[in-house]
Protein backbone atom coordinates (compact mmCIF):
# COMPACT_ATOMS: atom_id res chain seq x y z
CA UNK A 1 0.00 0.00 0.00
CA UNK A 2 2.78 2.40 0.88
CA UNK A 3 6.04 2.84 -1.27
CA UNK A 4 9.31 2.16 0.44
CA UNK A 5 11.35 2.04 -2.23
CA UNK A 6 14.83 3.80 -1.48
CA UNK A 7 14.09 4.42 2.59
CA UNK A 8 16.25 1.63 3.06
CA UNK A 9 19.27 2.13 0.90
CA UNK A 10 23.27 1.39 2.58
CA UNK A 11 21.32 -1.04 5.15
CA UNK A 12 21.90 -4.77 5.23
CA UNK A 13 18.90 -6.71 6.47
CA UNK A 14 19.38 -10.26 7.48
CA UNK A 15 16.07 -13.13 7.43
CA UNK A 16 16.40 -16.52 9.30
CA UNK A 17 13.82 -18.41 7.55
CA UNK A 18 14.20 -16.47 4.51
CA UNK A 19 13.37 -19.50 1.90
CA UNK A 20 9.74 -19.64 1.88
CA UNK A 21 6.41 -17.94 2.84
CA UNK A 22 6.62 -14.68 4.80
CA UNK A 23 10.58 -15.16 5.23
CA UNK A 24 10.96 -14.76 1.10
CA UNK A 25 8.52 -12.11 0.81
CA UNK A 26 10.11 -10.25 3.49
CA UNK A 27 13.63 -10.95 2.21
CA UNK A 28 11.86 -9.39 -1.67
CA UNK A 29 9.91 -6.42 0.00
CA UNK A 30 13.29 -5.55 1.79
CA UNK A 31 15.48 -5.46 -1.31
CA UNK A 32 12.81 -3.64 -3.19
CA UNK A 33 13.31 -0.82 -0.51
CA UNK A 34 16.93 -0.58 -1.02
CA UNK A 35 18.29 -3.11 1.39
CA UNK A 36 21.08 -5.73 1.11
CA UNK A 37 19.45 -8.74 2.28
CA UNK A 38 21.01 -12.27 3.54
CA UNK A 39 19.25 -15.40 3.48
CA UNK A 40 18.92 -17.81 5.91
CA UNK A 41 17.83 -20.97 6.35
CA UNK A 42 18.62 -24.95 6.23
CA UNK A 43 16.95 -25.40 2.69
CA UNK A 44 19.30 -26.02 -0.17
CA UNK A 45 17.33 -28.64 -1.86
CA UNK A 46 13.91 -28.10 -2.31
CA UNK A 47 10.91 -30.46 -1.17
CA UNK A 48 7.71 -30.65 -3.00
CA UNK A 49 5.81 -30.03 0.04
CA UNK A 50 7.73 -26.71 1.19
CA UNK A 51 9.29 -25.60 -2.20
CA UNK A 52 12.03 -22.84 -1.85
CA UNK A 53 15.55 -22.05 -0.83
CA UNK A 54 18.23 -20.09 0.13
CA UNK A 55 19.68 -20.01 -3.21
CA UNK A 56 16.58 -19.34 -5.50
CA UNK A 57 15.44 -16.66 -2.85
CA UNK A 58 18.68 -14.96 -3.19
CA UNK A 59 18.60 -15.93 -7.37
CA UNK A 60 15.26 -13.71 -7.03
CA UNK A 61 16.68 -10.31 -5.69
CA UNK A 62 19.82 -10.84 -7.96
CA UNK A 63 17.48 -10.82 -11.07
CA UNK A 64 15.53 -7.60 -9.64
CA UNK A 65 18.76 -5.99 -9.52
CA UNK A 66 19.20 -6.31 -5.66
CA UNK A 67 22.27 -7.48 -3.71
CA UNK A 68 22.07 -11.21 -1.80
CA UNK A 69 23.88 -13.60 0.42
CA UNK A 70 22.59 -16.70 1.16
CA UNK A 71 24.06 -18.60 3.99
CA UNK A 72 23.02 -21.98 5.09
CA UNK A 73 21.77 -21.72 8.81
CA UNK A 74 20.36 -24.10 11.70
CA UNK A 75 19.53 -21.27 14.30
CA UNK A 76 19.38 -24.25 17.01
CA UNK A 77 23.32 -23.80 16.59
CA UNK A 78 25.38 -21.07 17.93
CA UNK A 79 28.19 -21.43 15.95
CA UNK A 80 26.21 -21.46 13.11
CA UNK A 81 24.14 -18.00 14.20
CA UNK A 82 27.65 -16.84 15.31
CA UNK A 83 28.89 -17.17 11.58
CA UNK A 84 25.73 -16.08 9.68
CA UNK A 85 26.33 -12.37 11.69
CA UNK A 86 30.30 -12.40 10.75
CA UNK A 87 29.49 -14.01 7.14
CA UNK A 88 26.53 -10.92 7.07
CA UNK A 89 29.33 -8.10 7.88
CA UNK A 90 32.40 -9.60 6.23
CA UNK A 91 29.64 -9.31 3.16
CA UNK A 92 28.31 -6.19 3.52
CA UNK A 93 29.91 -4.56 6.27
CA UNK A 94 27.57 -3.72 8.65
CA UNK A 95 24.08 -5.47 10.37
CA UNK A 96 21.09 -3.11 10.08
CA UNK A 97 17.95 -5.40 10.78
CA UNK A 98 17.68 -9.12 12.42
CA UNK A 99 14.51 -10.48 11.84
CA UNK A 100 13.73 -13.73 13.55
CA UNK A 101 11.53 -15.21 11.48
CA UNK A 102 12.50 -19.41 11.48
CA UNK A 103 10.11 -20.88 13.48
CA UNK A 104 8.78 -23.63 14.82
CA UNK A 105 5.05 -24.33 15.00
CA UNK A 106 3.48 -27.22 17.08
CA UNK A 107 0.08 -26.71 17.98
CA UNK A 108 -0.65 -29.31 20.47
CA UNK A 109 -1.52 -30.18 24.25
CA UNK A 110 1.35 -30.42 27.07
CA UNK A 111 0.26 -34.02 27.27
CA UNK A 112 0.90 -34.41 23.76
CA UNK A 113 4.04 -32.05 23.85
CA UNK A 114 7.38 -34.63 24.14
CA UNK A 115 10.11 -33.07 25.52
CA UNK A 116 12.23 -33.22 22.70
CA UNK A 117 9.64 -31.29 20.64
CA UNK A 118 9.57 -29.06 23.19
CA UNK A 119 13.43 -28.72 23.46
CA UNK A 120 13.02 -28.09 19.57
CA UNK A 121 10.77 -25.34 20.10
CA UNK A 122 12.13 -23.67 22.38
CA UNK A 123 15.64 -23.91 20.30
CA UNK A 124 14.22 -22.59 17.23
CA UNK A 125 11.82 -19.82 18.65
CA UNK A 126 13.29 -18.40 21.50
CA UNK A 127 16.62 -19.22 21.75
CA UNK A 128 17.55 -18.59 18.15
CA UNK A 129 16.17 -15.09 18.31
CA UNK A 130 18.74 -14.46 21.31
CA UNK A 131 21.32 -16.09 20.05
CA UNK A 132 20.59 -13.69 16.63
CA UNK A 133 20.66 -10.63 18.71
CA UNK A 134 23.44 -11.33 21.19
CA UNK A 135 25.49 -11.62 18.16
CA UNK A 136 23.96 -8.47 15.93
CA UNK A 137 24.02 -5.83 19.14
CA UNK A 138 27.66 -5.04 19.45
CA UNK A 139 27.29 -4.26 15.60
CA UNK A 140 24.25 -2.12 15.68
CA UNK A 141 25.73 -0.19 19.10
CA UNK A 142 28.69 0.46 16.91
CA UNK A 143 27.08 1.92 13.97
CA UNK A 144 24.02 3.47 16.25
CA UNK A 145 21.17 2.10 14.21
CA UNK A 146 19.37 -1.31 14.21
CA UNK A 147 16.53 -3.13 14.23
CA UNK A 148 15.48 -6.55 15.63
CA UNK A 149 12.08 -8.08 14.95
CA UNK A 150 10.98 -11.26 16.01
CA UNK A 151 7.32 -13.28 15.13
CA UNK A 152 5.92 -13.11 18.09
CA UNK A 153 2.76 -12.08 19.64
CA UNK A 154 2.15 -9.86 22.59
CA UNK A 155 2.29 -11.42 26.08
CA UNK A 156 -0.72 -12.33 27.76
CA UNK A 157 -2.43 -14.55 30.27
CA UNK A 158 -4.82 -16.18 28.21
CA UNK A 159 -4.60 -19.83 28.65
CA UNK A 160 -4.41 -20.63 24.50
CA UNK A 161 -5.69 -24.44 25.11
CA UNK A 162 -4.18 -27.02 22.86
CA UNK A 163 -0.95 -24.12 22.21
CA UNK A 164 0.51 -23.74 25.65
CA UNK A 165 3.69 -25.35 24.79
CA UNK A 166 4.26 -23.46 22.10
CA UNK A 167 3.15 -20.13 23.37
CA UNK A 168 5.65 -20.01 26.48
CA UNK A 169 8.38 -19.76 23.18
CA UNK A 170 6.51 -17.38 21.22
CA UNK A 171 5.86 -15.02 24.32
CA UNK A 172 9.87 -15.55 25.31
CA UNK A 173 10.39 -14.22 22.15
CA UNK A 174 8.43 -10.79 22.89
CA UNK A 175 9.72 -10.64 26.40
CA UNK A 176 13.29 -10.56 24.94
CA UNK A 177 12.33 -7.89 22.92
CA UNK A 178 10.66 -5.39 24.79
CA UNK A 179 13.89 -6.42 27.25
CA UNK A 180 16.45 -5.71 24.54
CA UNK A 181 14.30 -2.44 24.08
CA UNK A 182 14.45 -1.39 27.26
CA UNK A 183 18.86 -2.07 27.78
CA UNK A 184 19.08 -0.63 24.29
CA UNK A 185 16.85 2.42 24.39
CA UNK A 186 19.49 5.44 23.99
CA UNK A 187 21.76 3.24 21.55
CA UNK A 188 19.00 3.80 18.73
CA UNK A 189 18.62 0.29 18.23
CA UNK A 190 14.63 -1.06 18.22
CA UNK A 191 13.67 -4.28 19.35
CA UNK A 192 9.80 -5.13 18.40
CA UNK A 193 7.58 -7.86 18.13
CA UNK A 194 4.91 -8.37 14.91
CA UNK A 195 2.24 -10.97 14.92
CA UNK A 196 -0.36 -11.75 12.08
CA UNK A 197 -4.05 -11.19 13.28
CA UNK A 198 -5.05 -14.21 11.15
CA UNK A 199 -3.19 -17.30 9.60
CA UNK A 200 -0.74 -16.42 6.85
CA UNK A 201 -1.29 -18.02 3.51
CA UNK A 202 2.01 -20.15 3.67
CA UNK A 203 3.26 -23.52 2.52
CA UNK A 204 3.76 -24.26 6.47
CA UNK A 205 -0.12 -23.26 7.24
CA UNK A 206 -1.77 -25.53 4.64
CA UNK A 207 0.71 -28.42 5.39
CA UNK A 208 -0.64 -28.10 9.26
CA UNK A 209 -4.20 -29.07 8.44
CA UNK A 210 -7.30 -27.49 8.52
CA UNK A 211 -8.59 -28.47 12.02
CA UNK A 212 -6.27 -26.36 13.19
CA UNK A 213 -5.87 -23.51 10.96
CA UNK A 214 -9.12 -22.99 9.61
CA UNK A 215 -10.04 -22.57 5.44
CA UNK A 216 -7.78 -20.77 3.11
CA UNK A 217 -10.98 -18.06 3.56
CA UNK A 218 -9.80 -17.12 6.72
CA UNK A 219 -6.43 -16.52 5.69
CA UNK A 220 -4.57 -13.50 5.03
CA UNK A 221 -1.82 -13.23 2.06
CA UNK A 222 1.68 -12.46 2.98
CA UNK A 223 2.04 -8.88 2.04
CA UNK A 224 -0.07 -7.87 5.06
CA UNK A 225 2.74 -9.27 7.30
CA UNK A 226 5.25 -7.89 5.35
CA UNK A 227 4.12 -4.12 4.78
CA UNK A 228 3.23 -3.81 8.08
CA UNK A 229 7.45 -5.14 8.76
CA UNK A 230 8.23 -2.76 6.66
CA UNK A 231 6.25 0.19 8.76
CA UNK A 232 8.49 -0.92 11.85
CA UNK A 233 11.81 -1.56 9.65
CA UNK A 234 11.98 1.94 7.72
CA UNK A 235 10.94 3.93 11.43
CA UNK A 236 13.98 5.80 12.71
CA UNK A 237 15.09 3.04 15.16
CA UNK A 238 14.37 5.75 18.40
CA UNK A 239 10.93 5.99 17.30
CA UNK A 240 9.37 2.80 16.86
CA UNK A 241 10.78 0.16 19.76
CA UNK A 242 9.73 -1.98 22.28
CA UNK A 243 5.84 -2.83 20.79
CA UNK A 244 4.37 -5.58 20.61
CA UNK A 245 1.88 -5.30 18.20
CA UNK A 246 -0.35 -7.22 15.47
CA UNK A 247 0.14 -6.41 11.75
CA UNK A 248 -3.40 -5.40 11.65
CA UNK A 249 -2.70 -2.78 14.43
CA UNK A 250 0.34 -1.29 12.99
CA UNK A 251 -1.32 -0.69 9.51
CA UNK A 252 -4.01 0.94 11.39
CA UNK A 253 -1.74 3.41 13.05
CA UNK A 254 -0.12 4.17 10.07
CA UNK A 255 -3.03 4.71 8.04
CA UNK A 256 -5.24 1.55 6.40
CA UNK A 257 -8.66 1.36 6.01
CA UNK A 258 -10.82 -1.50 7.33
CA UNK A 259 -11.30 -1.97 3.20
CA UNK A 260 -7.43 -1.64 2.76
CA UNK A 261 -7.03 -4.89 5.42
CA UNK A 262 -9.62 -6.89 3.55
CA UNK A 263 -8.16 -6.30 0.72
CA UNK A 264 -5.12 -8.81 2.21
CA UNK A 265 -7.82 -11.81 2.71
CA UNK A 266 -6.93 -14.61 0.47
CA UNK A 267 -10.95 -14.47 -0.95
CA UNK A 268 -10.13 -10.44 -1.20
CA UNK A 269 -13.38 -10.60 1.33
CA UNK A 270 -13.48 -11.26 5.14
CA UNK A 271 -14.67 -14.54 5.93
CA UNK A 272 -17.69 -15.14 6.84
CA UNK A 273 -16.93 -17.28 9.51
CA UNK A 274 -13.60 -15.55 11.93
CA UNK A 275 -11.10 -18.23 13.28
CA UNK A 276 -10.36 -17.57 17.20
CA UNK A 277 -6.82 -17.38 18.26
CA UNK A 278 -5.89 -17.37 21.46
CA UNK A 279 -9.31 -16.22 22.64
CA UNK A 280 -10.11 -14.04 20.46
CA UNK A 281 -11.77 -13.35 16.91
CA UNK A 282 -9.70 -12.45 13.80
Amino acid sequence: MRDHRGELTGRVAVVTGGSRGIGRALVLALSAAGADVVVAGKSETEDPRLPGTIYSVTAEVRSLGGRALAVKTDVRKEAEVERLIQRTVAEFGRADIVISNAGALWWERVIDTPPKRYDLIWQVNVRAAYLAAYYALPHMVRQGWGHLLTNSPSITTTASPGKAAYMTTKMGMSRLMVGIAAEHEHDNIAANALWPAAPIDTAATRNWGRDKMGEPAQWRRPEIYVDAALEILTSEPRTCTGRMVTDEEILTERGWSADDLDSYWVTGQPPLEPLWIDGRAV
